[in-house]
């Protein structure tokens, strides 16, 4: 049937995120194997302990420890002082052990609250907990063959476990949830962040119910999505399909769906009618973990101003508006760079620059995987470079749109701005006599007459087709700015005779 907006509207979604965020530690969390597996041969980044091998031992990284605490403080999260590990217990091919180490009653993380800029406000999405825990292998099913492929390089891979409360309700505030927990966990350097290589992975949890019902519907669990369009999309197609199942008197499975990104769509994995009895105890081969409150409070200290919030901040005392702020948190290096000017440069030149950024480079980093974005870090224009350049426009040197093509032309190798500029033949002329004189040209020119009476009958726009005549007789090297004023100096001239 069609579910049309009048019937979409007598209905409330509620939606809850968990997201797994992989830890950029080198080596796994309980044992010495390589903790990046990206283009590696299956089962190369191994050690015994991801073969579940008798009698040996778990020992804790304690770099995952230290990366669990900048995430609790990005989330601004209660840290316990006192967490530990736990065994869950279930038996599947990708999980040697029988068990998988996590934490179950005593997470490192505890409650906290997620402020997410959206619709020129802030949304408040409460976190319940975040827990540590190993990851399992991956299963590969080969199409048409009756036997499956295990690749343990995942398996033991530390991983936090972001559970936030159902405080979001429509498909976009679940989409500026995973994208400001991206922000928050990349830019505090908990996690790489390349969703391609699934270093976070989002889980939604959708339920809808009629308007002022006094209870939440039965929710479904979408797994395994690893990218902000395909969360909004599957929370989107789960309120649609969950609401009209409902119109038709059906009632809603429990259960986790996948998402099939070629069909846009959801579809039934397994029930969840009945919690699992994972049998969960305490680990009893690691010991419980305390936390030193002044390590904490030195790490909270020296990280805070770097995380989002902080930065917006500081970028809107500079004058930048909402959506250009947004814009360079899309490109980390690009807002880097941008940030070196902020004690460096007034606000009217920090605009500029970020505005020269944000028109020009994203066009230079198409193409390029998100991880070359740190290996061209240090062919990115420099901070001084930047301010040159737009001091070349300030002072009338170069246009604007010059500008704009020496950064796209050499953003990899600018270090002369004006040597590129002269280069290239940009450098504007600003000579008053010469420019004074294709002035006079022009106005002189009968194809002129219409624009003439035109300014003098109040149609000040006109101006601009006379500027465009001066940069043409001047193959674009007249000051546009120079012979603007020159126009209207010489128009004045003709109105007081």
């Amino acid at each position: 049937m069609l579910v049309t907006e009048e019937i979409m509207n007598q209905y409330d979604a509620t939606i809850g995120i968990e997201c797994h965020v992989q830890l950029a530690t080198k080596t796994k969390l309980f044992s010495g194997a390589d903790n990046d597996a990206r283009e590696a041969p299956p089962n190369t980044k191994v050690s015994p302990i991801c073969f579940g091998l008798p009698g040996v031992l778990p020992v804790l990284n304690k770099e995952a420890i230290t990366l669990a605490i900048r995430a609790g403080i990005a989330l601004n999260a209660e840290l316990n002082e006192i967490s530990r590990f736990d065994r869950k217990h279930y038996f599947y091919p990708d999980l040697p052990l029988g068990y998988q180490i996590t934490q179950s009653e005593l997470p490192t993380i505890g409650p906290g609250v997620v402020e997410v800029p959206f619709e020129n406000g802030l949304l408040k999405v409460r976190v319940h907990h975040a827990h540590l825990e190993a990851d399992a292998g991956k299963l590969t099913h080969p199409a048409g063959a009756g036997y499956s492929l295990v690749d343990l390089n995942r398996a033991g891979t530390p991983l936090i476990e972001v559970v936030s409360e159902p405080d979001m309700h429509s498909p976009a505030e679940a989409k500026a949830f995973a994208q400001e927990l991206h922000l928050r966990m990349t830019y505090a350097g908990v996690t790489a962040g390349n969703l391609y290589y699934g270093n976070m992975r989002f889980d939604v949890n959708v339920s809808v119910a009629k308007k002022g019902a006094s209870e939440l519907g039965a929710r479904t669990e979408t797994k395994n999505l690893n990218s902000f369009k395909s969360v909004e999309k599957a929370v989107a197609y789960e309120i649609k399909r969950q609401i009209e199942e409902l119109e038709k008197g059906n009632t809603i499975t429990q259960e986790t769906r996948g998402w099939d990104d070629a069909k846009q769509r959801t579809f039934a994995q397994r029930s969840k009618e009945n919690a699992h009895d994972y049998r969960y105890f305490p680990e009893a081969d690691i010991p419980p973990i305390g936390l030193n409150q002044a390590a904490i409070e030195t790490i909270r200290f020296e990280l805070t101003p770097q995380l989002p919030p902080a930065i917006r901040e500081r970028l809107r005392a500079k004058g930048l508006p909402a959506q250009d702020i947004t814009t360079l948190f899309l490109y980390p290096l690009l807002l880097d760079r941008l940030l070196q000017l902020e004690d460096k440069a007034d606000n009217k030149t920090f605009k500029q620059i970020s505005d020269l950024l944000i028109n020009v480079l994203p066009a230079a980093f198409d193409g390029l995987e998100p991880e070359m974005y740190s290996k061209t870090s240090t062919a990115l224009p420099r901070a001084a470079a930047l301010t040159e350049l737009i001091g070349l426009v300030n002072e009338g040197q170069i246009s604007s749109s010059s500008a704009k093509t020496i950064l796209l032309e050499c953003w990899q190798s600018l270090q002369n701005p004006k040597a590129e500029a002269e280069q290239r033949g940009l450098i504007q002329e600003s000579d008053e006599d010469a420019i004074s004189a294709i002035v006079a040209e022009v106005l002189a020119d009968p194809a002129s007459a219409k624009a003439i009476a035109d300014i003098q009958a109040g149609n000040e726009r006109t101006i601009g087709y006379l500027v465009g005549q001066v940069m043409k007789r001047s193959e674009g090297k007249a000051n546009p700015a120079l012979a603007q004023q020159l126009i209207r100096k010489r128009m004045s001239l003709y109105a007081s005779r």
